[in-house]
């Protein structure tokens, strides 16, 4: 008798793994999601290594190592954009593990109005000049992203050295793939262009 009601048990618990598995088809949040597939894990486990079913135990360890981790992800982007303000100095510095360095000296021009676009640039030293707009860019700013926001995919101004400057390429692809990996960066790129988009409206209605 004992062992129907210690086997019914862990049956109970299979069942209960299962129903936390479909009910996560029927989630749009994301953090709940994970959180439903980490509560299947640990009932997989626990059904899995009372049953020595070790095959589904080692999947179940494996996803429920993944989920926790996609949900510390998730919450801590969640975190990040609740704090962050207008007033939070945006940090673009991660651009430097992923761009390609090139030194350029005082008067160069980096790029021209209408040439095509391949790449936006962080600023690490030096000050540039966006020509014809009287705008210039201090280190520690990004710079030419715009245009990947343009559907021209064309340059719509010239950007001009005034001093020796240190700058990081990031092309398309590069600037993709850094984004996905460090939300904080993708974050405030995000605020940037709207920031920028806002500046250009307001120049516009007042001209």
């Amino acid at each position: 008798m004992d062992f129907i009601t210690t086997h019914h048990i862990i049956e109970a618990v299979g069942w209960l793994a299962v129903l936390f598995k479909l009910a996560t088809f029927s989630m749009n949040s994301m953090i709940w999601l994970r959180v439903l597939v980490i509560l299947s894990s640990v009932c997989f486990i626990i059904y899995s290594a009372l049953f020595q079913i070790w095959p589904l135990l080692a999947i179940e360890i494996t996803l429920l190592s993944i989920n926790a981790y996609r949900l510390y992800e998730l919450v801590a982007l969640r975190r990040l954009v609740t704090h962050m303000t207008d007033e939070s100095e945006a940090d673009f510095s991660a651009a430097m593990a992923y761009g390609k360095k090139r030194v350029i000296q005082s008067g160069d021009v980096l790029f021209e109005k209408g040439d095509p676009v391949d790449s936006l640039y962080y600023l690490a030293e030096g000050l540039v000049e966006i020509e014809g707009q009287n705008v210039t860019v201090p280190a520690g700013n990004l710079f030419g992203e715009m245009a990947f926001f343009n559907s021209s995919a064309a340059r719509m101004a010239t950007v001009r050295c005034v001093e020796d400057t240190v700058v990081y390429e990031l092309n398309e692809k590069r600037f993709t793939r850094l984004q996905y990996e460090d939300p904080q960066f993708a974050m405030a790129v995000m605020r940037l262009v709207t920031k920028r988009l806002v500046a250009n409206a307001a120049q516009t209605q007042g001209a």
